[in-house]
């Protein structure tokens, strides 16, 4: 009969604690080892078993999920934020409580699927990144100018014909220095978003599903990708609820003492239940993606306008 280990791995930059449970949830086995592929590679082949491995999301998941997925029965990545603990804390105690957590079956785990959609998912990080930089640099250099009382309404004060006007409303040296300094750093990450886009939007007519989505009113190519890039796959919600949770379109319902005691008996309180908006743990990038389409389609006619 073969026996089931339940493995928990708290990672770090130069090492990695584990824990090791049996069928029993007995620990059975703890040590450290390096954060190199060899070094993890040889531990999972000296344990014998159906092995269950869970780790935490972060900076090291993806390179992990991808090394250890061929070797192990089954593969969880974590999501830190629901699985925080009180009391003392260290890597022992946290490969611990993780491989404690996969034996009961207490996780709540975090998609690393869709490695067909690998180079999209990329490309969209980059050029959501890009553009949040880009979007604090002109932050800055309107900052500049208003912190000098000169106004600077509109986007003329980022066009390279009309940057010699601007500047020289700027009396301080130094202010005028740190000025022509953003600039450059303004026109490389302009330059570098039509790189990034034009790569993604070349990317996303790989997959099918981009001709499916630019059916839908107010989504475009660029929004296809960005799509398909932050949802991946469908499939991986469960239903429609967990994908509306995900979008952050997920309405929260409080309610408190639903039963009262009438003649001996305890029936559900009809009470009206609270509601406290929509979930804010959500991808914040899909939200503002389909909140900016639906703004979109509201300027022509149609039911959207109307609401």
């Amino acid at each position: 009969m073969t026996s089931t280990q339940y493995i928990g791995m708290d990672i770090h930059q130069e090492s990695i604690s584990i824990a090791v449970r049996n069928a029993a949830g007995k620990i059975v086995l703890e040590c450290v080892i390096e954060t190199k592929a060899n070094a993890i590679l040889d531990f999972i082949h000296g344990l014998r078993g159906d092995l269950q491995i869970t780790f935490e999301e972060g900076t090291w998941a993806t390179w992990l999920y991808d090394l250890l997925k061929p070797h192990v029965t089954k593969l969880v990545v974590c999501d830190p934020r629901k699985h925080s603990r009180q009391g003392n804390k260290n890597d022992r105690i946290d490969a611990r409580e993780l491989s404690d957590r996969l034996y009961l079956n207490k996780l709540s785990s975090v998609d690393h699927g869709g490695a067909g959609v690998r180079t999209l998912r990329e490309l969209a990080r980059s050029y959501l990144t890009i553009r949040k930089d880009l979007a604090r640099v002109m932050s800055r250099v309107k900052a500049i100018y208003r912190s000098w009382g000169i106004p600077c309404a509109g986007k003329q004060v980022y066009a390279p014909r009309h940057r010699a006007e601007w500047l020289a409303q700027i009396t301080e040296v130094g202010v005028l220095r740190r000025a022509e300094f953003y600039y450059p750093q303004l026109d490389a990450l302009r330059s570098l978003r039509h790189e990034v886009r034009r790569e993604r939007l070349a990317e996303s007519k790989k997959h099918p599903a981009t001709k499916l989505l630019c059916q839908i009113p107010a989504i475009g190519p660029i929004r296809a990708a960005l799509l398909i890039a932050l949802i991946q796959t469908p499939q991986r919600f469960r239903s429609k609820r967990p994908l509306w949770k995900y979008i952050g379109f997920g309405i929260e319902m409080h309610s408190s003492a639903d039963y009262r005691k009438v003649q001996g008996e305890l029936p559900r309180s009809r009470k009206q239940v609270s509601v406290r908006g929509l979930n804010r743990d959500c991808n914040h990038d899909l939200k503002n993606l389909l909140k900016s389409a639906a703004t979109i389609a509201a300027v022509k006619p149609g039911p959207f306008q109307e609401f």
